[in-house]
C-alpha cells in the first residue's frame, strides 16, 4: 500500500530551541526560581503552617459568613476543613493552599491586565484568542516538559505549569465582562470628563467585577485540578499523597487526600462565588429571604 504521507518532524528544532534557552538564560531562570521560593512561596507556607488551626478555621468562618450570610453553609465549610485536620492532612493542606495562593496571585497579575488590554484592542484579541485556545486544549503533560527543563524539579515549575493552565479563563472572562458593559453608561461617564484610568478603575472594573470574579473562580478550580499533576514534578501537599496512593496501590491514602482536595475546592468555590456576586443581587436575595421568613 503506497505511503501518501510526507515525512517530516519538528522535534529536533524544538529541542534545539529549548537547549538554547537553557544555555543562554539558565541563570536567569534559576534566579527567578530562587526569588519566587524565598520571597513568596516558602514564607507563605511557613506562615500558614505556623498559624494555629483554630485561627484558620475562624478566618474561613468569618469570610464564608460575610460572603454568603448563611450559617448552615459556613458551618459546613468549617466542618469540612476540620475533617481534613482529623485525617492528619492539615500540614499538607497548608502546603497546597500556599501553592494555590501564589499561583492564583500570579495568574491574576497576568490575566486581568491581559483581559483589559484585549477588551480595548481588537487586534490584540485576534492575536491572543488562538494562544488561549492552545493553552486550554494542550495536554498538561506537554508543557510540563519545557517547564521542567527551564526550572528543574520542585515547587516553582509546578507554579508556572499551574499558571499556564489556569490563565485562559481569567483572561477571557475579564475581556468579556468589560466588553459587555452598557455603552450608554460608559458614554455618560465620559461626558463627565473622566480620564481613561478613571473610567477603568471607577466604572469598568467595578461593573465587570462579577465576570472577573467568575474568571478568578474558574482559574482557582483549574489550578486545583493541577495539584496531583504538579506533584509529579516535585510539588508537595495533598497531591503528593494522591500520587503516592496511585504508585503504591494504596486506595485508602489516595481517597483521603482526594477527599481533602475536593473539600478545599468546595470551600474556595463557595467563598469566591459569594464575593463575586453583584452587590444588588445579594441584597435582593437577602430581602427575599427576610420577606419569606416573615410571611
Amino acid at each position: 500500500m503506497p505511503d501518501i504521507f510526507l515525512q517530516f518532524s519538528f522535534a529536533d528544532s524544538i529541542n534545539q530551541f529549548v537547549s538554547w534557552l537553557v544555555r543562554e538564560y539558565g541563570d536567569l531562570f534559576h534566579q527567578l526560581t530562587a526569588v519566587l521560593l524565598t520571597t513568596l512561596l516558602v514564607p507563605l507556607e511557613q506562615a500558614l503552617l505556623a498559624l494555629p488551626p483554630l485561627l484558620v478555621l475562624l478566618t474561613v468562618a468569618v469570610l464564608c459568613y460575610h460572603g454568603t450570610r448563611r450559617k448552615g453553609v459556613t458551618a459546613l465549610m468549617v466542618a469540612g476543613l476540620y475533617l481534613i485536620g482529623c485525617l492528619g492532612l492539615w500540614d499538607k493542606l497548608m502546603q497546597t493552599l500556599a501553592l494555590m495562593v501564589v499561583a492564583t496571585v500570579l495568574t491574576m497579575l497576568v490575566g486581568v491586565p491581559l483581559g483589559i488590554m484585549m477588551s480595548r484592542s481588537q487586534r490584540l484579541r485576534w492575536l491572543l484568542v488562538p494562544v488561549l485556545d492552545v493553552m486550554q486544549t494542550l495536554p498538561t503533560f506537554v508543557y510540563l516538559i519545557p517547564v521542567l527543563m527551564l526550572f528543574g524539579l520542585g515547587k516553582v515549575p509546578a507554579i508556572f505549569a499551574t499558571v499556564i493552565y489556569a490563565l485562559p479563563p481569567l483572561v477571557r472572562l475579564t475581556d468579556l465582562g468589560i466588553r459587555q458593559l452598557d455603552g450608554d453608561l460608559l458614554e455618560a461617564a465620559r461626558s463627565f470628563g473622566t480620564t481613561r484610568w478613571q473610567l477603568l478603575f471607577g466604572v469598568q472594573l467595578p461593573l465587570a467585577r462579577p465576570s472577573i470574579m467568575a474568571g478568578v473562580n474558574q482559574s482557582i478550580m483549574m489550578a486545583l485540578a493541577m495539584v496531583v499533576i504538579a506533584s509529579m514534578i516535585g510539588s508537595r501537599g495533598l497531591g503528593e499523597d494522591v500520587l503516592a496512593g496511585i504508585n503504591n496501590m494504596d486506595m485508602g491514602k489516595g481517597m483521603q487526600s482526594g477527599l481533602a482536595i475536593v473539600i478545599l475546592a468546595i470551600v474556595i468555590d463557595r467563598i469566591s462565588q459569594a464575593y463575586g456576586q453583584d452587590g444588588r443581587l445579594k441584597k435582593a436575595l437577602r430581602l427575599k429571604k427576610t420577606a419569606g421568613a416573615t410571611a
